[in-house]
């Protein structure tokens, strides 16, 4: 069986961000995988070595050189192979542009099933994944909290407002993991040495078949900036007769909030 597993480098939700001039310092913080992503990475090896035979696990990423971190981390943790896909071109890349590019990769591999995270940590937008799966034309079933095969299709437990759902789904298919789904594993010393002879492959957007101008990001991120320090409130002492006027000025005139 063959087992993608999406992942995306992410800042530690443990660091202080940094920002300057509008833009976050990656120089300040530890970039970790996206913890997400790590229950899809836990979930492939757990179906690995379920199905055994040639069963093969091939982490993918999307980002900056430094990506390769993150891709590192996940051969450590068992996946056999890597692929990672930079170009100067993707820097600022949207969502629309990230799943464009990853979508036009994976069409060059064989796979059974794609794993990823529900969100990232860093941007809680949840698109990446179903626009691949839509651009691959295969279906895709979000947050997942139970998985099972049979070779063909796939049954799993997914998380709904009020309750959870069972699904039965064809092959191939992409999958998102909820926090739940499983506890992932840490490298071992013997997974972080194996890791360094294990393939990375890195893929530029020529590689891909892909243009700057086809993976042109459809909004731009300006700038960052830090929410305003909360002052302290203000409290109104007397009669309900004497602060409820005072109090209806400041919300209109000072918190501009009626």
């Amino acid at each position: 069986m063959k087992i993608l597993v999406l992942l995306k480098q992410t800042f530690d939700t443990e660091a202080k961000i940094v920002i300057h001039d509008g833009k976050i310092d990656s120089a300040e913080v530890t970039l970790v995988i996206n913890p997400y992503d790590e229950f899809a990475i836990e979930e492939a090896l757990k179906l690995k070595e379920a199905q055994g035979g040639d069963s093969q696990i091939t982490a993918v990423t999307a980002g900056a050189a430094i990506a390769e971190q993150a891709l590192r981390t996940a051969l450590a943790m068992g996946c056999d192979k890597s692929i990672l896909i930079s170009d100067d071109a993707l820097n600022g890349a949207d969502e629309w542009a990230s799943a464009e590019a990853i979508a036009a990769a994976l069409k060059e591999e064989e796979f059974d099933i794609i794993f990823t995270g529900r969100i990232a940590v860093d941007d809680a937008s949840g698109q990446v994944a179903v626009r691949v799966a839509e651009l691959l034309g295969i279906p895709s079933v979000s947050s997942i909290l139970a998985f099972a095969t049979d070779g063909t299709s796939a049954t799993v437990t997914r998380e709904i407002d009020g309750g959870s759902e069972i699904m039965e789904v064809p092959l191939p298919a992409m999958f998102t993991a909820q926090k739940g789904l499983n506890e992932p594993r840490l490298p071992n010393m013997m997974g972080i040495m194996k890791a360094k002879s294990k393939p990375l492959e890195k893929k530029d957007l020529a590689s891909i078949g892909k243009s700057p101008d086809e993976v042109a990001a459809k909004f731009v991120i300006e700038g960052f900036s830090l929410p305003r320090q909360r002052e302290a409130g203000t409290i109104l002492k007397g009669a309900a007769a004497e602060t409820v006027p005072e109090l209806a000025r400041l919300l209109h005139e000072e918190a501009k909030v009626i």
